[in-house]
């Protein structure tokens, strides 16, 4: 005689409605649609929000943000290793190491808004975890690895192309650039000259001092820069310089 026995297993069930809801409001924000949306759902799951949820086998975002770690880093590689020809490789390595550290990831997370699309347990969401820096870097992660798996390497580098790769041009990392360097080795491989730099300015009490430099090839000037220091003015100017001298070979 056969007997129907009922699981002691609970069956899986999806993410509410309102979780998918806000999901869609989401990829129509950023214009992307995922072919599997349970990676996405996945990338924003704290482990805080799985263990409150423990019969519904959810999965939390930690194996994507291992993987989006990885596609990061390839893609910040990739695109400094094309842009800075001249750049050594003990720069770039302190360049790229500057732009995937926690701090550059939160700045990120926090200008596309995620902190209010990760889905939190109650304890995580009432001691502030939403805004907590680590789980902001590691959601920017793990969206990376998702997208990555959804989609392929060339729409999370066009994804960067608009979020991550816009700054390093503005300048946002050159704090640890050495534009001056790079300038010089630009020179010196055109063998046009010798640089030289000036501050043409200083502005301001002494507390909050400005500066103005500009830098001299030969008699031409190739870019004007301003800082806080002497030093910061130079590596501005030289950053300018560079930019113009990419733009007139462009042009050529």
């Amino acid at each position: 005689m056969k007997v129907n026995r009922k699981s002691n297993h609970p069956k899986k069930t999806g993410f509410p409605e309102s979780v998918k809801q806000q999901f869609q409001k989401f990829q129509s924000h950023f214009e992307i649609e995922f072919n599997n949306p349970t990676l996405l759902y996945q990338a924003f799951t704290h482990s805080s929000y799985v263990n409150e949820h423990r019969r519904k086998f959810f999965t939390d975002n930690e194996r994507l943000e291992f993987l989006g770690d990885a596609v990061l880093e390839l893609s910040v590689s990739q695109y400094l290793f094309q842009q800075y020809e001249v750049m050594s490789e003990g720069q770039l390595t302190k360049l790229r190491a500057a732009i995937v550290c926690e701090p550059s990831l939160v700045v990120f997370a926090n200008e596309l808004g995620f902190g209010k699309y990760v889905l939190l347990g109650k304890g995580e969401e009432l001691t502030g975890g939403r805004e907590r820096p680590a789980l902001l870097a590691d959601v920017f992660e793990a969206f990376i690895g998702a997208l990555y798996l959804d989609q392929g390497l060339e729409v999370v580098v066009s994804f960067l192309e608009k979020i991550v790769f816009p700054k390093i041009e503005v300048g946002a990392f050159s704090h640890v650039m050495d534009y001056k360097s790079q300038l010089q080795e630009v020179i010196q491989q055109k063998n046009n000259g010798a640089l030289s730099y000036e501050i043409v300015e200083e502005k301001g009490p002494a507390h909050n001092r400005t500066f103005v430099s500009r830098v001299i090839l030969n008699t031409t000037e190739l870019g004007v820069g301003i800082g806080r220091s002497k030093k910061e003015a130079e590596q501005q100017a030289a950053r300018l310089a560079i930019l113009a001298i990419k733009d007139q070979e462009q042009g050529e």
